[in-house]
C-alpha cells in the first residue's frame, strides 16, 4: 500500500488507450495515486477514465509532447509500442524508448515502469516481435532512470490481442489444424495479475544503484496456445477437435489467422513467430519482492476473463458509447453482436417510459406481431417458452417478471429496461432500453446484444438480422405513438400510468 508520501505522487499512464492502460488507471486511483492518462489520440478516453484521472495528449515520437505530459511525474508507465501501425515497428519502437527516456531525465521522473515480453534469448533465436520489445527495456534504461521492466507471456483478458485470437479461432472454427508453435510451452497470466504487479512497482523498493530491475512474471501453470484453446472451448461449452501438423509455418500462420481473426491478423502474424520459442518464468525474483500477489493458473483467469466480462458488458451505457450517433449502429464487440437504435420522442421520459414497461403480452411489440408470433412458435417448437407465457401484469414491470421468452434482468424507471432473453438460441440475447431527457424531448436507445455461441450462433445472428430493421425499427415507432397519445389526453391511449404503478408496486413489495 503506498504510504502517506506516496500518495502525493503524479502517476503518468501511456497508451491510456490501450489494453494495458485503460485497465490500469483505476486501480492506480483507488491506491490513492493521483493520475494523467496520455495518448496520442486523447479523444478517444472521454468518457471511459474515472473523472479523477487528468488526460493529456501525447504522440511518443514527438520529444515536445513527451516532454509536457512528464512534467511533475515521479512514475511513468510506458505501455505503447508500435506493433500493427507500421512494418517498421522495432525502429520506430526504438525511438520513441530513447525519446521517452531522455525527456524522464529532463523532467526528473523518478522510476519508469515498463510492461515487455517473457522469452530466453536461446543462441540468437529469439523472435523479432520479442527482441524488440526486450530492446525497448534497455532503451528506456539507456538515460539513467531506473526501469522496472516486467516480462509477460500471454495476457489472458478480454480485449487483448492473445485472447482475441484464441477467442476467435475457437469460435468459427470446430475443427482445427494447428501448427508446431501453437503446442509450445507459455506461462499466461491473468489481467488481474498483470494490474497487481504494475500498481505494486510503484513503490517497490530497488536495490542502491538500481537502472534496470527485470521482473519475469506469469500464472501458476505452464500451457501451450493449443491447450488455451481447449480451456476456452470448455469454458463455452464447446466441442472443438484440434489436429496437430508438422508443418504450416508462422508466415502461413499469418494468412490463416488473417482468415479467421482479421482484426487481430497484423498484429497476430508477428505474434504467430514468438510462440516457437518457450515464453515461460524462468527466476523467482517477482514472487520474493511481490509475495502479496499469488497469480492465478490459466483455467481459473479463463473463467475470470469471461465473468468479467459479462459484468463489464452489463454496465455498459449504450446511450453514452453511441452518444451523437442517430444512425443504426450494427457491430461485433469482443464476440457480442449489437444492433443499437436512437428515437427522439416529444415528450418527458416519464410518458415514454410508460408503452416500453408495458410492451409484449397480449399488448404485443407494437409492429409486425406476426413475426415475433412466428419466432415465437419456432421457440416452442425448440422446447423454449415461446410468447406463451405472456405477462404477468399488462401495465407493471418489476425486476424477475417473465414477459413472453424474456426476463426483466434490471429496472430503473424512466431510465432503463433491460431484458434477458430465455428463449433457445445459439448463445445469449439481451435486449435493452435507455432513455435520456433532452429539453423537452426523450432520447430512446433500443440495443439488441448477442452472445453468438460458436459458428451456430453466428450463422443466427446474421440470418435474423436483415429483419431487425422492420421488428426493432416498428418497435420503437410504436413507442413513440403510444407515449404521443399518452401526452395529448387522458382518454386517448389505454395506458393508465404504468409509470407510476410500477414505483408503488415494486414499493410495496420491499416492505
Amino acid at each position: 500500500m503506498p504510504t502517506a508520501t506516496d500518495e502525493h505522487r503524479l502517476i503518468l499512464v501511456t497508451g491510456a488507450t490501450g489494453y494495458i492502460g485503460g485497465s490500469l488507471l483505476r486501480p492506480l486511483v483507488d491506491a490513492g495515486y493521483r493520475v494523467r492518462a496520455a495518448a496520442r489520440t486523447p479523444e478517444r478516453l472521454a468518457g471511459h477514465v474515472p473523472e479523477e484521472v487528468d488526460v493529456v495528449g501525447c504522440d511518443v515520437l514527438d520529444s515536445g509532447q513527451v516532454t509536457a505530459a512528464l512534467e511533475g511525474v515521479d512514475t511513468a508507465f510506458y505501455l505503447v509500442h508500435s506493433l500493427g501501425d507500421s512494418d517498421r515497428y522495432a525502429e520506430l519502437d526504438r525511438n520513441a524508448a530513447l525519446i521517452f527516456s531522455a525527456a524522464c531525465r529532463e523532467q526528473g521522473v523518478r522510476r519508469i515502469v515498463y510492461l515487455g515480453g517473457l522469452g530466453a534469448n536461446s543462441g540468437g533465436r529469439l523472435s523479432e516481435h520479442l527482441a524488440s520489445r526486450q530492446e525497448v527495456g534497455r532503451e528506456l534504461a539507456a538515460a539513467g532512470v531506473p526501469v522496472v521492466e516486467f516480462r509477460a507471456s500471454i495476457v489472458l483478458g478480454a480485449g487483448s490481442t492473445s485472447f482475441e485470437m484464441i477467442r476467435n479461432l475457437v469460435e468459427k472454427l470446430p475443427a482445427m489444424t494447428t501448427p508446431r508453435w501453437v503446442r509450445m510451452a507459455s506461462q499466461p497470466i491473468a489481467l488481474a495479475d498483470v494490474v497487481a504487479y504494475l500498481v505494486a512497482s510503484v513503490a517497490v523498493e530497488l536495490e542502491e544503484g538500481t537502472s534496470h530491475r527485470i521482473y519475469e512474471i506469469g500464472g501458476s501453470d505452464r500451457v501451450s496456445y493449443g491447450d488455451l484453446m481447449r480451456l476456452y472451448a470448455h469454458a463455452r461449452g464447446l466441442r472443438r477437435l484440434v489436429l496437430p501438423v508438422p508443418v504450416l509455418s508462422p508466415g502461413l500462420s499469418g494468412w490463416w489467422l488473417y482468415l479467421f481473426t482479421p482484426k487481430q491478423a497484423k498484429v497476430g502474424r508477428q505474434l504467430a513467430e514468438s510462440p516457437r520459442f518457450p515464453t515461460v518464468v524462468t527466476d523467482d525474483s517477482a514472487a520474493r519482492d511481490f509475495p502479496g500477489i499469488h497469480p492465478i493458473g490459466a483455467a481459473e483467469a479463463m473463467e475470470q476473463t469471461l465473468r468479467i466480462e459479462d459484468e463489464e458488458f452489463a454496465r455498459i451505457c449504450w446511450d453514452e458509447e453511441y452518444a451523437g450517433r442517430t444512425a443504426p449502429v450494427s457491430e461485433e464487440r469482443q464476440g457480442r453482436y449489437i444492433d443499437s437504435r436512437v428515437l427522439r420522442v416529444a415528450c418527458p421520459p416519464e410518458a415514454a417510459f410508460d408503452p416500453i414497461a408495458c410492451i409484449g403480452g397480449e399488448r404485443g411489440w407494437y409492429a409486425f406481431d406476426t413475426l415475433w408470433d412466428l419466432r415465437g412458435f419456432i421457440d416452442i417448437l425448440l422446447g423454449g417458452p415461446g410468447r406463451r407465457r405472456g405477462r404477468k401484469d399488462p401495465f407493471v414491470l418489476v425486476e424477475g417478471d417473465y414477459l413472453d421468452w424474456w426476463r426483466v434482468e434490471r429496472l430503473d424507471p424512466p431510465r432503463l429496461l433491460r431484458l434477458v432473453a430465455e428463449m433457445r438460441l445459439p448463445g445469449r440475447g439481451w435486449l435493452q432500453y435507455e432513455l435520456r431527457r433532452d429539453g423537452e424531448s426523450t432520447i430512446v436507445r433500443q440495443t439488441a446484444l448477442f452472445d453468438a455461441k460458436g459458428v451456430l450462433g453466428r450463422l443466427y445472428w446474421y440470418s435474423v438480422l436483415p429483419f431487425h430493421h422492420f421488428v426493432f425499427n416498428g418497435t420503437l415507432q410504436g413507442v413513440e405513438r403510444e407515449c404521443l397519445a399518452l401526452v395529448s389526453g387522458p382518454n386517448t391511449c389505454p395506458l393508465p400510468g404504468a409509470y407510476d404503478r410500477s414505483l408503488e408496486r415494486r414499493a410495496s413489495e420491499s416492505e
